[in-house]
């Protein structure tokens, strides 16, 4: 049968899927054993900045023990420093609140697949610390375009 019109371009493929949030889900009450390596973000900062040197490089994630919601912000950021090979202890110390906020979609993707959860016996006092991150709207990475998610 003869065609009269010129083919038309189709791209196939799976359907874009949702940005990760950077904190949506993450925490969680204390579990008898998450079954991944667990970091006590009580632990002083050369402690943890050791750990998260390691597993940002390794094939697990990991749980985050913390009963406050400035030091599970501290190891949000540290963990996102420790995925860009930027100074964690810095991060640990003054998390850049500007910079994790525009964290491209795939960056906070990422994130979420090192830091598996944030477990903590106050979890209103740890999700109100992480609320600073769960911003709406458009979001950019220095040097890439703006997202829309």
């Amino acid at each position: 049968m003869p065609h009269d019109s010129a083919p038309v371009p189709l791209t196939l493929g799976m359907p874009p899927s949702q940005p990760a949030d950077l904190v949506a889900g993450l925490v969680r009450p204390v579990s008898a054993d998450p079954g991944v390596p667990v970091l006590d973000a009580a632990a002083p900062d050369a402690e943890i900045a050791a750990f998260l040197a390691r597993i940002a490089h390794a094939d697990t994630g990991f749980v985050a023990r913390a009963d406050s919601g400035e030091r599970a912000l501290a190891v949000v950021a540290a963990t996102v420093a420790a995925l860009c090979g930027e100074d964690i202890r810095a991060a640990l110390t003054g998390p850049d609140l500007d910079f994790l906020r525009s964290l491209h979609p795939e960056a906070r993707a990422a994130t979420r697949t090192v830091l598996l959860a944030v477990e903590t016996g106050e979890p209103q006092a740890v999700a109100a610390g992480l609320a600073v991150l769960a911003t709406a709207g458009p979001r950019q990475t220095p040097g890439l375009p703006p997202t829309d998610q």
